[in-house]
C-alpha cells in the first residue's frame, strides 16, 4: 500500500476511533454521570431513621412519627428528600412519611447501582411494614423515585401510587439527551418502570409537567400508554421538572387522591 492510501486510510479511521473512544468513556463513567449524590449530602446526625442493608446504613427521616398511615416517598435524582419534611407534615397529618435517600446519597453509606437501589427500596419498605403492619401502604416516586416507587409496587402491597415526572425507560430519557450516542447498547441502569407497572392494578395517579426539560413528554407519554388501563393523570402545563411539586394544584391533587387512611 502506497503512503498516500496508508495517510487516506489513516484520515478515514480517526474519527471512528475518535468515536470509539467516547464511547468507551461514556461506559466507564455512565454512573458518575446518571447519578448525583454529591448534590445531597448530609451528615448522619441531622437523620432520625435508619435502616441497615448488607452492611449499608440507608439513614434517613420519619414525618409524623406514630400516625396510622404510612407514605413511602422515593426522591429525584439530586432531591435533598429531607426538604420535604414540612411539606408532608402538612399534607398528611394522619400518615407517618419515610424519606430515606438511596445508597451514597443524603447520609446513607454505600455506592449507587439499579439493582442495589431498587433492592433496598424493598427492604425500607418492609421495614415500613414491620414498623405498622397494619397500615396500608401509600407509595409516591418522583422523576428517578418514580421508577423505584414502581418497581416497589410490582414486588409488594401498594395500597395507592402516585408517580411524579415518570418516564417509560431510563434508556429512552438518555438517548434524548444523548442522540449521538448509541445509549440503549452502553446503559447498564435501566429503570424500565414501564414493565414494572404491568405487575401493578391498584389506584395510580400520574404527574405530568408541561415544561420538563428532563423527561421528555415522549416518554411519559409512553409509559401511560403502556399501561393497558386508565390512570388519573395530573397536568400541570407551567410546571417544569423542578417547580412540579410546588405546584398549589399539585398539593391539593396529591391529599385529594392519597386521603386519609382506613
Amino acid at each position: 500500500m502506497t503512503r498516500k492510501k496508508l495517510l487516506t486510510v489513516a484520515l478515514l479511521a480517526t474519527p471512528a476511533l475518535a468515536y470509539a473512544g467516547l464511547c468507551g468513556w461514556m461506559y466507564a463513567k455512565q454512573r458518575e454521570l446518571l447519578y448525583l449524590p454529591h448534590m445531597t449530602k448530609v451528615d448522619a446526625a441531622q437523620t432520625d431513621f435508619g435502616i441497615a442493608r448488607n452492611g449499608v446504613m440507608l439513614n434517613g427521616w420519619l414525618v409524623n412519627i406514630g400516625q396510622p398511615g404510612a407514605i413511602l416517598y422515593f426522591g429525584g435524582n439530586a432531591e435533598r428528600v429531607e426538604d420535604r419534611r414540612k411539606e408532608f407534615a402538612r399534607l398528611f397529618p394522619h400518615a407517618s412519611t419515610y424519606l430515606v435517600p438511596y445508597r451514597g446519597y443524603g447520609a446513607s453509606e454505600g455506592t449507587p447501582t439499579e439493582a442495589d437501589i431498587l433492592e433496598d427500596a424493598l427492604a425500607v419498605y418492609d421495614q415500613v411494614q414491620a414498623r405498622q403492619p397494619g397500615a396500608k401502604i401509600v407509595v409516591i416516586g418522583r422523576s428517578l423515585g418514580s421508577a423505584v416507587a414502581s418497581y416497589v409496587a410490582s414486588k409488594r402491597p401498594v395500597a395507592k401510587l402516585v408517580l411524579v415526572t415518570p418516564f417509560d425507560s431510563m434508556a429512552n430519557v438518555a438517548q434524548s439527551h444523548y442522540p449521538w450516542l448509541p445509549v440503549r447498547w452502553l446503559l447498564q441502569d435501566r429503570y424500565e418502570q414501564a414493565t414494572y407497572l404491568h405487575a401493578y392494578k391498584g389506584p395510580l395517579m400520574i404527574v405530568r409537567a408541561g415544561r420538563d426539560d428532563v423527561v421528555p413528554a415522549e416518554s411519559t407519554n409512553q409509559l401511560i400508554a403502556s399501561l393497558g388501563r386508565k390512570a388519573r393523570v395530573l397536568d400541570l402545563p407551567q410546571a417544569d421538572h423542578s417547580s412540579v411539586a410546588t405546584d398549589a394544584t399539585y398539593a391539593r391533587a396529591l391529599t385529594s387522591f392519597v386521603g386519609a387512611p382506613r
